[in-house]
């Protein structure tokens, strides 16, 4: 069972290559002004990224493979699928990643968010056909932004850690790193026992995520390593603190 054991030692179900982490930043939640300060502040840089060094050469070799490998065929999937499909697809993947998402909701101490997550999950399951279909979200269930378990490290008062970059899975930090296998088995299709079938779930969620990022290269601009790194750190802040981020005057403030 090589494929099996490869897929189970990585989290390959959220491979997403050089955009990985990025999927979920809410447009308005990269600081551009922090962008600018963070690349001129030197001592920033060897708290937050210490093995920078390292980092560029993986995230190029990633952004390389990205490039030559993923986008193209998030390319062409777009060109073929027709947009109901593609929703479709999207809708099925989103359900199996709410079971993870209410684990971590209830681990962090969020009962009703879990509860959501949990009904979500059930009445997509069994109404929306297997989840190809969101009824959840007119039947008044809103998505909860999904939470994973290096968010449930960090609410636990874990450190987030050096920023490091992850050969193929992209960016990240030492906990969300730790916490990405405790998230592939807590994912339903971690558990399909036929490899290729496993492979090609694996593949489809991949191409699928890719394609829904197309639109976010046009976004990137100056180093680009600077721009993932800043943009990364930013959102992984902004979801483990669900939102809220606190001023200089030390209040907090809600982006919604």
């Amino acid at each position: 069972m090589l494929v099996r054991s490869v897929l189970q030692s990585v989290s390959i179900v959220s491979l997403l290559f050089t955009l990985a982490g990025c999927a979920t930043t809410p447009s308005d939640s990269f600081d551009e002004t922090a962008y600018d300060e963070a690349t001129q502040d030197e001592s920033t840089t060897r708290n937050v990224d210490p093995l920078e060094g390292l980092n560029r050469v993986t995230f190029k070799a990633n952004d390389a493979l990205d490039r030559w490998v993923a986008k193209p065929l998030a390319i062409g999937y777009k060109a073929v699928a027709p947009q109901f499909v593609e929703v479709g697809v999207s809708n099925f993947f989103d359900n199996l990643g709410e079971l993870s998402s209410a684990v971590n909701n209830l681990l962090q101490g969020k009962p009703a968010a879990a509860g959501r997550d949990t009904a979500r999950f059930t009445l997509n399951t069994f109404a929306g056909l297997a989840g190809l279909f969101d009824v959840a979200t007119p039947a008044g269930l809103e998505k909860n932004h999904h939470e994973d378990f290096g968010q449930t490290l960090q609410v636990w008062g874990v450190p987030k850690g050096p920023y490091i970059v992850l050969p193929i899975l992209g960016p990240s930090t030492l906990t969300d790193a730790l916490g990405r296998p405790v998230d592939y088995f807590m994912t339903p299709t971690s558990y399909i026992e036929h490899d290729e079938t496993l492979l090609g779930v694996t593949v489809v969620d991949l191409i699928d995520t890719r394609a829904s990022l197309l639109g976010a290269d046009d976004l990137v601009s100056g180093d680009r390593y600077l721009f993932f790194r800043e943009a990364y750190l930013q959102n992984r802040e902004f979801v483990v603190k669900d939102g809220e981020i606190e001023d200089d005057f030390g209040g907090d403030l809600d982006d919604f």
